[in-house]
């Protein structure tokens, strides 16, 4: 397990504005890959698996972990200061699609090294910047809060437990692997990330030591609620209890519709807050499925910076490296968000 960093997070996040990479599948998608290169080689033991194992990119952190190093090296590269794991669906519910739950703790590990060994060589190079492993967990491909058949209100197809042990699976190979925090992302039922959280305790209850939390959740369309029905405030009254080193928004809506709702919950939360927007609303006609350039990202999480919104700023769906290098130059010098903590301890920016 990582030494907990929360200390050195805190510093550098009253200091200046942390960059967070950008979309891991926009990346995969531009490599080409075909089911050969998701099954690997033969050490892998997936030649004669029995399901298509193609896009399950979570995956390529066994079969092809070369390609997902050179994807965290990009990213840091282009200045960002954290990467996140390729372990976007790595739980056994999501990985149940492909027959693959038993292959759950070995994937979020080896993710995590790998992202571990890029940010350690990155960090050598540029001791006056350390990089960070952020631990990703998404949100499943289930609801525990909502009815997957229409006809029956009160149906559900995973419960509170269920989420819970698969979280904590996991999580305790994010751990194993060296992250340096957990980050719960693109949150569009609560209950879910609830349960994420109680798991995520008992991993760290398991490994005997604490990691910080990110909590990210996604409004979902202009109704500024999440899937499960909440607004920007009550989805931060739900999960405060954790105690997060920073919540903020991901995913969803491109930054120019997310600007309301990213302003709500700066202004009523107690932690960090963090924000990384896809590259604009889906376009299945252009050729990341994205329309918006990197000067276009970078010129709307901009004016999140200036307006004092944010702590760490990054990219979702569509964004590549050159929308990280222009985030990083858009950002460069403008002072974070200040926590209403540090207002009253006349900390300065």
């Amino acid at each position: 397990m990582q030494p907990d960093r929360t200390a050195e997070l805190t510093r550098l996040l009253r200091e200046r504005i942390l960059v967070l990479d950008g979309a891991m599948g926009t990346m995969i998608q531009q490599l080409g890959l075909t089911e050969d290169d998701f099954r690997g080689e033969a050490a892998c033991g997936l030649h004669s698996h029995s399901r298509d194992l193609k896009g399950d990119n979570d995956l390529l952190v066994l079969t092809r972990p070369g390609a997902v190093r050179d994807i965290h090296d990009a990213y840091f590269e282009a200045g960002a200061d954290l990467v996140e794991t390729n372990t976007f669906n790595a739980t056994r519910i999501a990985q149940a699609d492909y027959g693959l739950e038993h292959r759950v703790r070995d994937i979020n590990r080896e993710a995590a090294r790998i992202a571990r060994e890029s940010a350690d060589r990155w960090t050598a190079r540029t001791p006056g910047q350390p990089r960070f492993v952020a631990g990703a967990l998404g949100p499943t491909n289930r609801t525990a809060s909502i009815s997957p058949d229409v006809n029956d209100p009160g149906a559900r197809n995973v419960t509170y437990d269920e989420l819970v042990a698969a979280y904590r699976e996991a999580a305790e190979g994010l751990i194993e692997g060296g992250s340096d925090l957990i980050l719960v992302e693109t949150v569009f039922d609560t209950l879910n990330a609830k349960a994420a959280l109680f798991g995520i305790e008992q991993a760290f209850d398991s490994a005997g030591g604490r990691l910080p939390l990110i909590v990210s959740g996604t409004i979902t369309d202009a109704s500024g609620r999440t899937l499960s029905g909440q607004t920007p405030t009550a989805f931060w009254h739900s999960v405060r209890h954790a105690k997060p080193l920073a919540v903020g928004l991901n995913c969803a809506l491109g930054a120019a519709l997310m600007r309301p709702y990213l302003e709500e919950i700066a202004h009523v939360a107690d932690a960090f807050i963090s924000c990384y927007p896809n590259a604009g609303l889906p376009n299945p006609m252009s050729d990341t499925g994205y329309d918006e350039t990197p000067e276009q990202t970078a010129r709307l999480v901009a004016d999140f910076a200036v307006s004092g919104f944010v702590n760490i700023i990054g990219g979702c769906c569509g964004t590549t490296p050159a929308h990280i290098r222009a985030i990083v130059d858009a950002v460069a010098g403008v002072a974070p968000h200040r926590r209403p903590a540090d207002l009253e301890l006349g900390l300065a920016a």
